[in-house]
């Protein structure tokens, strides 16, 4: 449920509203747009059926949110989120643009791909320093060493930082490094740990799970911003399906869908919807035309050697000549890159 405020409702009358709806042991979360301020509520909304809140100063309408994520949708809040990290705004005008390695290797490979991926147009260096893998016997990641070079190219580059978190007991250590916290497509429905990136101050890039309709997608969502934190990015990274052609099947729709369902910020990750580094450029042209806010891209000097992910890493020449490509592109859709 939301009550939509007056445009000349006092705090004192918003904070007498809130502390009532608390009273009844249910929780709220205020949203201040442009021309409005909502409360949504959350919980069992029966509960209020016996308080008339339209009755209380300051209230313009009480409104039932239908569906079953109520915190992402566009019924909380009309206009589009913008996420900032550290000073990148992710969900403007402006395409953000996240390019790396998949694996954090070594801090001489790493900050030669940053200042590459920088001269090109990135703003955030992607990188993993803990690998979720398929079996248990490939390269996992460097851990707390990989973070400390992310960390050290971020200070010589300027770049910003996203880097995924695999467990709860992880989250204060990568949040120690890192600007943006990832949940990868793997945990997509690990609702502990969705809980406790939620009380993180930092923003979070979470991944479609492979087998995940929009809906699954949206309400995985609803648990980080349920706990607090509103500066959610979702990412679109293929679905599993019966083409075997590509690694997985690039959802486009899924971009204009969510972005009318949802007010957060979409980006689309074409390295991994697809597998194949010479796909890449025409899925990412094509999710700036969808309407993508911004692209997480896998950017490797030597993919043969690359200890994960080489098929899908495009050489630094390669990524530069993309990012050429997509300006002309985001200019048509009236955005920049």
């Amino acid at each position: 449920m939301i009550i939509v405020l007056r445009p000349d409702a006092t705090r004192k009358q918003i904070d007498h509203i809130i502390a009532k709806v608390k009273k009844l042991g249910l929780k709220t979360m205020v949203s201040s747009g442009v021309e409005r301020t909502i409360i949504g509520v959350i919980g069992e909304e029966d509960i209020l059926r016996v308080q008339p809140l339209e009755a209380f100063p300051g209230v313009e309408k009480v409104m039932a949110i239908l569906k079953p994520y109520k915190l992402v949708s566009r019924e909380f809040r009309r206009e589009n989120t913008v996420v900032n990290a550290d000073g990148v705004k992710i969900g403007g005008k402006k395409i953000v643009v996240m390019a790396g390695p998949c694996s954090v290797e070594n801090l001489k490979g790493l900050l030669a791909i940053g200042k590459k991926v920088k001269s090109s147009g990135a703003a955030v260096l992607r990188g993993g320093a803990f690998k979720p893998r398929s079996s248990p016997y490939s390269f996992q990641g460097l851990g707390e060493e990989g973070l400390k070079h992310l960390a050290a190219v971020k200070k010589q580059t300027g770049l910003k930082v996203v880097t995924e978190v695999m467990d709860t007991r992880d989250v204060a250590l990568v949040e120690k490094y890192a600007d943006i916290l990832q949940v990868g497509a793997r945990n997509m429905q690990n609702f502990n740990l969705l809980k406790e990136v939620g009380l993180s101050k930092k923003p979070v890039l979470l991944k479609r799970g492979i087998a995940a309709t929009v809906k699954e997608f949206l309400m995985s969502a609803e648990y980080v911003l349920s706990n607090g934190n509103f500066n959610c990015i979702l990412c679109e990274r293929g679905i599993r399906t019966f083409e075997d052609a590509t690694r997985n099947t690039l959802d486009l729709s899924a971009v204009p869908l969510i972005k009318k369902l949802s007010h957060l910020p979409v980006i689309v990750d074409p390295s991994h919807g697809t597998g194949k580094w010479d796909l890449v450029a025409a899925m990412s042209k094509a999710a700036v035309a969808a309407g993508a806010d911004g692209l997480i891209i896998e950017v490797h000097p030597n993919p043969e050697e690359a200890f994960s992910d080489g098929a899908q890493s495009l050489l630094p020449e390669k990524f530069a000549e993309m990012m050429k490509e997509l300006r002309p592109v985001a200019k048509a859709v009236g955005r920049d890159v």
